[in-house]
């Protein structure tokens, strides 16, 4: 069967942003959405529930609240059989809060990932398995932009140590089972829906309510943002592309970012604009486990799936804050 034949997809952490952009798009194009999330307290569950909400409307939608981790629960259920497609993006986030907290990355980001690589091998049709990796996984690399060949073996962060493990349980799975496994390194995802421990959702909320926000190592980062729509382009680009002819054991991964990397200051003075108000900042060092510029060469997924990023800051951020603004307000914001 082909991929452009698939009935049903499982999106794990459908609750998430990135889960919800892409079982939003598509059920848009008629495919059954089988979602999975444990609606942790990481941020708020109001605003996982909003996006469910939304999700629940399309009749194409089926939701069950699991935890990846309970392998036992996962591999006994009896939509197993249904899948022809798993898009996993459960994650646990956030390079600062796996200081605080490494036994949550441990149990979702390893274990959690082992259990949906298991079900994947036991699922009887074989399904085509795409996974979000992170461009954490170049640590502190300083050539610029980041290639998929480049050495991803010295992480600064425990995240970015659990997302490089995925990469290889997901190497030798695909090398043992005869699976196939395409991995994605976001690079900084923003847009409407978004986290809101990201520094983007942050600095407008403090903004608004005139408190300071802080710019870390001084103003002197860079980050190669990327607009929610091209990432989720890609991803579906991906999922529904026809299998090739020598569809089998294989695992490829993929840098998918805006390759324009973008000052800071540059994105904070975006951000000011768009709300006609100035941001007090207090300038900070920088932070464990950060790192000073990021860059996706996005050559690879640009010749295999015609992945080609178009929106800019200057028309991403004015789009997230049109949303945020409705949402902080109580509005019933859409897409």
């Amino acid at each position: 069967m082909s991929v452009k034949e698939q009935e049903t997809i499982l999106v794990t952490g459908v609750a998430g942003f990135i889960g919800y952009h892409t079982a939003v798009a598509l059920l848009g194009q008629g495919k059954k959405i089988i979602g999975i999330d444990n609606l942790n307290e990481y941020y708020p569950r109001s605003l996982k529930e909003a996006r469910l909400a939304e999700l629940k409307k399309h009749d194409g939608f089926v939701f069950f609240e699991s935890d990846i981790a309970d392998h036992e629960s996962l591999l006994g259920a009896r939509w197993v059989s249904e899948i022809d497609c798993i898009i996993h993006l459960a994650a646990q986030a956030g390079v600062r809060y796996s200081l605080e907290n490494p036994f949550a990355y441990a149990s979702s980001n390893l274990t959690g990932h082992l259990a949906i690589l298991e079900l994947a091998r036991q699922a009887p049709r074989k399904p085509r398995f795409i996974y979000a990796s992170s461009s954490s996984v170049y640590g502190a690399n300083t050539k610029t932009p980041f290639s998929e060949t480049d050495p991803v073996e010295r992480p600064v962060s425990l995240y970015a140590a659990t997302k490089r493990s995925d990469e290889l349980l997901s190497e030798s799975y695909a090398t043992l089972y005869g699976l196939n496994l395409i991995g994605l390194r976001f690079f900084t995802v923003y847009g409407p829906w978004g986290r809101p421990d990201m520094a983007y959702w942050s600095f407008c909320e403090n903004i608004l309510d005139g408190k300071p926000i802080h710019v870390f190592n001084n103003g002197k980062l860079a980050r190669d943002f990327t607009y929610i729509d091209d990432i989720i382009a890609g991803i579906i680009s991906i999922a529904t592309a026809s299998a090739p002819e020598s569809a089998g054991a294989s695992h490829k991964i993929y840098n998918i970012g805006g390759n324009r990397p973008v000052e800071l200051l540059r994105f904070i003075e975006i951000i000011e604009e768009t709300l006609g108000m100035e941001a007090e900042k207090v300038y900070v060092p920088m932070q464990p486990g950060d790192v000073v510029s990021t860059c996706a060469d996005i050559s690879a997924i640009s010749r295999d799936y015609g992945y080609a990023p178009a929106t800019s800051l200057e028309v991403g951020i004015p789009r997230f804050v049109k949303w945020f603004l409705d949402y902080r307000s109580g509005k019933a914001p859409q897409g």
